[in-house]
Parts: structure tokens; sequence; C-alpha cells
């Protein structure tokens, strides 16, 4: 898996870090279940992740995934949990308004779902994303063009997930942690605890955790 896909004058697509430090870098997508405990542990751990928002999830629109069990927090700030995140110096980034499938979008309705979420963001956190996560993973040329001309600088993917109970589920043979890698959580029920959880089995692993947009900011050409 290449760490960085060059697009041409199009935002690169990101799936790690090129780096030789043990670092690896925590980022968190959806908004659905959002748990108090886990803005303060990101708070009171200075843990640095980046978070993608989706405006549905934020304002709890529809049914959350029922992956992680019965929710307590659906929605419970919608976008005041977001400013509590970002008030605790948290990157708020991009992941569409409704998490459709991109690669069965026209441009256009890729273009509504990115740039309609950079507007919602804009309006209730005061910064615009600059940062892309597709859903599911899925893009195609389409999806580069829409994103940059939402005012995106790259897309990010992932080379693990978190599941519940903070168990990491590699996307390599040899199941284990590599530098520059990035892990993807979800808003999903119990997160505070299973933050905590992966938060120190990195640690024991001899890895820190980066700061992804201070090392994208060394990686990325300027434009």
């Amino acid at each position: 898996m290449r760490p960085v896909e060059h697009t041409g004058d199009l935002p690169p697509v990101i799936s790690s870090i090129p780096t030789k430090r043990k670092v690896v870098f925590l980022t968190i997508d959806d908004g659905w279940e959002q748990d108090p405990g886990f803005v303060k542990e990101v708070r009171d751990r200075h843990v640095p992740i980046t978070a993608f928002a989706m405006r549905d999830a934020v304002e709890a629109k529809g049914t959350p995934d029922p992956a992680g069990g019965p929710g307590k927090y659906v929605g419970a700030g919608k976008w005041g949990y977001f400013r509590q995140l970002r008030d605790a110096h948290v990157p708020i980034e991009n992941h569409t308004l409704t998490h459709p499938n991109l690669r069965l979008l026209a441009h256009d309705a890729q273009r509504r779902e990115i740039c309609g979420a950079t507007r919602v963001i804009r309006r209730e956190l005061g910064d615009s994303p600059t940062l892309f996560r597709p859903p599911f993973g899925n893009y195609n040329t389409d999806t580069l063009r829409a994103a940059k001309s939402c005012g995106i600088q790259a897309v990010l993917l992932w080379t693990a997930t978190v599941q519940p109970g903070g168990k990491i589920a590699y996307q390599v043979p040899d199941k284990r942690l590599r530098p520059g890698d990035i892990l993807l959580l979800h808003f999903r029920p119990n997160l505070a605890r299973d933050f905590r959880i992966l938060v120190d089995k990195i640690k024991r692993r001899g890895y820190e955790l980066g700061n992804l947009q201070a090392y994208l900011d060394a990686t990325l050409p300027r434009r």
C-alpha cells in the first residue's frame, strides 16, 4: 500500500504517513455517539486526533451503525459536541452530508455532498475543512475533482480500523503497527473506554501518537 497516491493537480490520496519514526495517527469518523467522557479523555490526556464529521450522524438523522451496540448519547450535543472537540484542539474535517457510496454518484452529486458538508462545518464551527474522508473509502476521479472544488487539500484513507473493545483490525498480513499508520475509529458506544484501551495499547507497543496535520504540512507539497 503506497502511503501517498499522487494525482496530478488533484488532492493526493493518503493511506499512511511516510515516516520512519514509531508514530501512528488516530482519526475518528461520523459523529453518532457523542460520549462526553471521550471529550474529557482527549482533553485530559492531550491525545492528538482528527475527526471527520458526517452531518446526518452529528444531527442524529437516521439510524446509527449497530456494530458497537446500543448507544446512550446518540446526537446528545449535536454540533455543540463538536464545538467541545474543536475547543480541545481536535480538527473537524469533512465526511459528507449523508455518507453515500460516492462511486455511485455523478460528479455534481458528489460535489453537493462534499461542498455541502464543508458549508455546514464552516457555519457551525467557524473553519472550513481541508481534509476529506470518503465514506467506505470509496472514491473515483470525480470525487477528487469535486473535493478540490470544495477546498479540500487531501483525501485521507487508513491502514487499520479499531473495533469495539479497542481491538485493532489490521489490513496487513503481519498484523502489526507500522510507522505512519492511520487508524480509523468511529463515534460508537463505549468510546471513552475503548479509546483508553487503544491509547494504552499503542504506547505499550512503543509508539507515539502523532499530530496528523503537522505531519501532512511537512509531507504535502505547497499548492
